[in-house]
């Protein structure tokens, strides 16, 4: 699976790739993407890579980058867009379906960390420390707009930077922690239809939003129910990621930092959105 999967995200990553001149350099964008996603697949770290004793014989005859190489190169504008064209290719490969749903999921790491941009939120129906995944996700396109942020961020703010980038169209769910009349009114500029369970706090005293107002008066119908109970698909999807050989498994001792979470969870997800149009199995 892993091989296979290595041979296809290579074919994407030279097509993908435009060739630029770049003076007193070695190894090309594209090298450097393809030896980090090797060690990512791998669940390894970039010093791993580096080794060709971890190559197949057949990638043994190129030249490899040490280890501070990497970690350089891995900073630089190109290599980063080069990160997001493959993973743009590989989500442009479907249209977004008629639900899409948002949501965020706990990586936890040691408490006993001294991570410095890790914060301490709630995760898993209790406090942890480590950052969080906020993602829009469909079941077409897979993870269609997502940010890594400390778990003491608040869901709902970030839902609006989110929401102000996501192509997705028709409906959008969120549990009843999304209940808040900004997203309703931020959704309904992007053409969005926001539904979230009406939250236990009821309304409050402040004026609402039109747009909240009237989705609160459609809860009760049959097709609301069924869209609502549709973003369990986003529960599933987190569940694959984490649970296939190559997915997100906690966070390893050498992926600390924001830079390097982002990294390593861009990475997950290009193989598991790659996974999922080629590999994954179907059921009729």
């Amino acid at each position: 699976m892993e091989s296979e999967l290595y041979k296809k995200v290579y074919q994407i990553i030279m097509k993908v790739y435009k060739k630029t001149i770049l003076k007193r350099v070695t190894f090309t964008d594209a090298d450097i993407v393809k030896i980090y996603l090797w060690a990512v697949l791998h669940d390894r770290p970039t010093r791993w890579a580096c080794d060709k004793r971890n190559w197949p014989i057949y990638y043994r005859a190129k030249k490899l980058p040490d280890t501070s190489t990497m970690c350089r190169r891995l900073r630089t504008k190109g290599v980063q867009q080069l990160f997001k064209d493959v993973e743009e290719i590989l989500k442009s490969e479907n249209q977004t379906g008629l639900c899409s749903w948002i949501d965020a999921k706990g990586l936890q790491i040691n408490h006993c960390s001294c991570d410095k941009q890790a914060g301490f939120g709630y995760t898993g129906g209790g406090m942890g420390k480590g950052y969080k995944l906020y993602a829009i996700a469909n079941s077409t396109q897979g993870f269609e707009q997502w940010t890594i942020g400390p778990m003491n961020l608040d869901e709902r703010k970030v839902a609006q930077n989110l929401i102000a980038k996501t192509t997705a169209n028709g409906y959008l769910v969120g549990d009843g922690n999304y209940d808040v009349n900004a997203l309703y009114d931020l959704a309904n500029e992007k053409e969005l239809k926001f539904i979230a369970p009406k939250h236990a706090g009821g309304l409050g005293h402040r004026k609402n939003s039109h747009h909240r107002l009237k989705m609160i008066d459609r809860l009760n119908s049959q097709f609301i129910k069924q869209i609502i109970q549709s973003r369990v698909g986003i529960e599933h999807m987190f569940g694959r990621l984490c649970s296939i050989s190559f997915g997100l498994k906690p966070l390893p001792a050498w992926v600390r930092g924001l830079f390097r979470v982002e990294n390593w969870v861009r990475a997950k997800i290009i193989f598991y959105n790659l996974w999922q149009n080629e590999l994954a199995p179907r059921y009729v």
